[in-house]
């Protein structure tokens, strides 16, 4: 950096901050220090920031391996986080768990050795043990998901309890009354939130909801495809599926056609989904779309927020859930 000082003429604080991105940086100046810093291959060395600022420059991002491939939700997030890191200096790791192995474990690896700055995680649960061990160190964090302490933490969601009332309602409108859904695990806050929004619809009309028993939305698109023929094999079939996922809803279309039903016309199938996928799958299929792009944007933003300025209020933004387009809309017709 002193080097590039001495080339552009611009103090060492200045270079450092233009290197960093900083908002109180002229474009132009930005420019010219980049330029130059490419011209003579400098590259910072992490050890010796580490030393200088005891930062790893890191934020680690921790998250279940058990999601199906075709569920694009996590690989949108990844790509998200690590594109919102660029030009800010931190760089981004992927810390995976799995099915079996205590969701506590990699947590507490990375706040006690501390090879991370920050923790991005999700999957979140209302009195979820990892947020109440990185709140009890003041270890710098942001959740895809509220717990119960969430006023007093960073997080991003998506209105899970409005997705409910809004499939529910949507549903009852096309006349289906017999609704289940292919639910999270029940453990899990967003899980909680759709049902509850469902049931508050439901109970308007005096109806109940049907959960489908032995998987969950986690689960392989096999195991979850079983199931739904098993039970739609019977006699009293649901006219109505809610899925919280695009595999959920692909393995509810494939289970209800093996079994000879016809989609939009003896049952429909309400999902939510990452990215605009289903409708060109089955344009029949109902959506509700979860900006996974802005979730990542924005927990990128609060885990900087947590390191940088812990001071300041913790960065929070719950997502609205908008009521599904026509089919029509998304063909031009």
């Amino acid at each position: 950096m002193k080097t590039i000082s001495e080339m552009s003429g611009f103090a060492v604080p200045t270079v450092s901050r233009a290197l960093k991105d900083a908002p109180d940086i002229g474009a132009e100046t930005k420019a010219t220090v980049r330029r130059i810093a490419e011209e003579i291959g400098y590259v910072p060395n992490r050890a010796g920031v580490r030393l200088r600022t005891g930062r790893t420059m890191v934020i680690s991002l921790v998250l279940s391996t058990d999601h199906d491939v075709l569920d694009d939700h996590t690989n949108r997030l990844i790509s998200t986080v690590a594109k919102s890191l660029r030009g800010t200096g931190y760089h981004m790791i992927v810390t995976p768990y799995v099915t079996g192995e205590d969701r506590l474990d990699p947590i507490r690896y990375i706040v006690e050795t501390r090879s991370a700055d920050a923790i991005i995680t999700s999957q979140i649960e209302p009195e979820d043990r990892r947020i109440a061990y990185m709140m009890e160190r003041d270890f710098p964090f942001a959740t895809y998901g509220r717990t119960r302490w969430c006023r007093e933490h960073p997080y991003f969601d998506f209105d899970n309890g409005a997705f409910g009332e809004i499939a529910a309602r949507t549903l009852l409108e096309r006349g289906r009354r017999r609704l289940m859904l292919v639910s999270p695990p029940m453990g899990q806050s967003y899980a909680q939130h759709i049902v509850s929004g469902i049931n508050k619809t439901l109970a308007e009309k005096g109806l109940e909801l049907e959960i489908l028993e032995g998987v969950t939305s986690h689960d392989t698109n096999e195991r979850v495809r079983l199931a739904l023929a098993e039970r739609l094999a019977r006699t009293d079939v649901p006219d109505g599926i809610i899925a919280p996922s695009t595999t959920a809803a692909i393995s509810a279309v494939a289970a209800l056609e093996h079994r000879g039903l016809v989609l939009g016309d003896n049952i429909d199938v309400f999902a939510k989904e990452a990215a605009p996928f289903l409708r060109f799958f089955r344009r029949e299929v109902i959506t509700v779309h979860e900006d996974v792009i802005e979730a990542g944007d924005f927990l990128a933003r609060a885990a900087i927020r947590a390191i940088e300025q812990p001071d300041l209020p913790p960065m929070q933004a719950l997502a609205v859930a908008h009521a599904p387009r026509p089919v029509d809309t998304l063909f031009g017709e």
